[in-house]
């Protein structure tokens, strides 16, 4: 199976090896990754002004490359895959912003919003299936507590994102079960990290980091995951006292690809 590709900024440059965790666990499980050709930031947060329009063309021109293939666009990072998914729904819904958008584009592409949009653990869950991932896993986790943190962007708004409930997800727990371990919830497991406001307010962001990766310390854990790079590097900055890992980098080790 083929599947377009947006790896984004973080996972190109600073998080190189997340991004090749991704690709080796994808292929273990039959399916390819195809990166979307000339493809760029896909503007870093999702603005709801309606004549805003720059920064949302380079998410709507890869929307665009993938409904050409007609194939689901899939990305790993929780704020790209926020961005293309509530870029996507604006297309849909919103025809005025689309007619904008669309006087930007070439003279030969148009988009109105056909593409599916995966975020890579939606691809695990309903499109390989856990159960089938759980089959292909060769080094288990057996015994460890790991504490899924989601933070706030892979889940809202839920009107947009459905991936999960909002409140109780239970798409990253399912994850952990299918690689072996135990998952640990925590009250804060769907709160902010505050890495959004740590060049104006650092003092707020390590506080609200700390109340997230103390909460997982306090309630068992013994590896905390995430699907956001900047919720990871967030987490880690301000002094978790469990490591802080990404999920593509714990799925290829369990599925026994992880060496460099």
């Amino acid at each position: 199976m083929k599947v377009s590709y947006f790896p984004g900024c973080t996972l190109r440059t600073k998080a190189k090896q997340l991004d090749v965790y991704a690709r080796r666990s994808a292929e273990v499980l039959g399916v390819e990754l195809e990166e979307i050709e000339n493809w760029q930031c896909c503007g870093g947060v999702f603005t709801t002004s309606r004549d805003e329009i720059a920064t949302k063309l380079s998410s709507v021109r890869a929307l665009a490359e993938a409904g050409k293939k007609g194939q689901p666009l899939v990305s790993v990072c929780s704020a790209c895959h926020n961005v293309i998914k509530q870029t996507n729904n604006a297309m849909q819904k919103d025809a005025e912003f689309a007619s904008k958008v669309n006087s930007y584009l070439a003279p030969d592409l148009s988009y109105n919003g056909e593409t599916q949009v995966l975020h890579y653990l939606e691809l695990l869950r309903d499109v390989i299936g856990f159960d089938k991932i759980a089959e292909k896993v060769v080094k288990p986790f057996k015994g460890k507590k790991i504490a899924a943190y989601y933070g706030c962007l892979l889940l809202r708004p839920n009107t947009v994102m459905r991936m999960d409930d909002p409140e109780n997800p239970k798409i990253i727990e399912d994850f952990i079960r299918a690689i072996g371990a135990e998952p640990v919830i925590y009250p804060y497991r769907n709160e902010c990290c505050g890495g959004y406001i740590a060049i104006e307010d650092a003092a707020s962001a390590k506080k609200k980091s700390n109340k997230v990766t103390e909460s997982a310390a306090n309630n068992g854990a013994d590896i905390i995951i995430t699907a956001c790079p900047l919720c990871r590097y967030n987490l880690e900055k301000n002094g978790s006292e469990i490591p802080v890992i990404y999920f593509t980098e714990l799925l290829a080790e369990a599925l026994g690809v992880k060496e460099d």
